[in-house]
């Protein structure tokens, strides 16, 4: 193995396990390409695996990380992400978390200048500090490697004492019955002092959550003020946000109105 594969697995290591290829170019003082060539021959010997953008440490763990997430449905991720930069305006103060789809969006807002962005994730503040102006406040607390961000108590007392413009949330799930849903209890409160902080909160989500279900509830349905996502959800996911007075953005081109609807394969009552 060579001097660089052995410093690419060690940067990888010391970054939670996963890393863009931007970060691990940095780090390495060395180009993308030879990163992307680097992690090529990695993947071979299975240490690593490959993924959009990056990569993470081949393990046990590895299909729960970060970096397999951002994998997939980049293709509807990208059109969400498009969909919310659209939202934001220069000078704005903008709350981000640590779902894959906002790490997108992180890379639209690029475009804009002098943003205020609070975040507990590690990848958005990387991609959006010292740039056009910006300023990055990243939240304190415990670090999550697997999640590459920050939880707990001191994330959500420092989120709580700002003015958010726009709070954009990521979920693990999202039902007609119960709104915004996340496999873990920090990720979720953190969602809830995000809307309570925000003049406006937006969740961003890939369409095949609107058929996913997680243990713990995020903010109130009614404490939203915008979903965007990438397709149409089923009539009663549609019925449930025009009562919660959510507005619904798509980027596609016109609702499911067959008489056969897909609410019926979620198994809601």
């Amino acid at each position: 193995m060579s001097h660089r594969e052995l410093e690419l697995l060690e940067v990888l290591r010391r970054l939670g396990g996963s890393a863009r290829s931007s970060e691990l170019a940095k780090t390495l003082d060395v180009s993308e390409e030879t990163v992307r060539r680097i992690i090529k021959t990695l993947a071979k010997s299975g240490l690593v695996q490959r993924v959009h953008g990056g990569a993470y440490l081949s393990g046990p763990d590895a299909t729960e990380g970060f970096f397999r997430r951002i994998a997939e449905h980049t293709d509807e991720k990208q059109k969400i992400a498009s969909a919310i930069v659209s939202e934001v305006s220069d000078g704005m103060t903008v709350f981000m978390d640590v779902g894959s789809t906002t790490a997108f969006a992180a890379q639209g807002l690029r475009k804009k200048a002098n943003l205020t962005i609070v975040t507990n994730s590690i990848g958005v503040a990387q991609t959006l500090a010292h740039h056009n102006g910006n300023s990055v406040h990243l939240l304190g607390g415990e670090i999550q490697s697997n999640e590459r961000g920050t939880f707990g108590a001191s994330a959500q007392n420092q989120l709580s004492g700002f003015a958010l413009d726009l709070a954009v949330l990521s979920v693990d799930g999202f039902t007609a019955k119960q709104g915004p849903l996340y496999r873990s209890a920090l990720e979720a409160q953190l969602a809830i002092t995000a809307a309570d902080a925000a003049e406006r909160t937006a969740v961003i989500l890939a369409h095949p959550k609107f058929e996913e279900r997680a243990p713990y509830r995020g903010p109130q349905p009614e404490n939203l003020d915008l979903i965007v996502t990438d397709a149409f959800p089923s009539k009663k996911h549609r019925r449930s946000l025009e009562t919660w007075g959510i507005q619904l953005i798509v980027q596609d081109e016109k609702p499911n109105t067959s008489e056969d609807d897909p609410a019926s394969s979620l198994g809601e009552k």
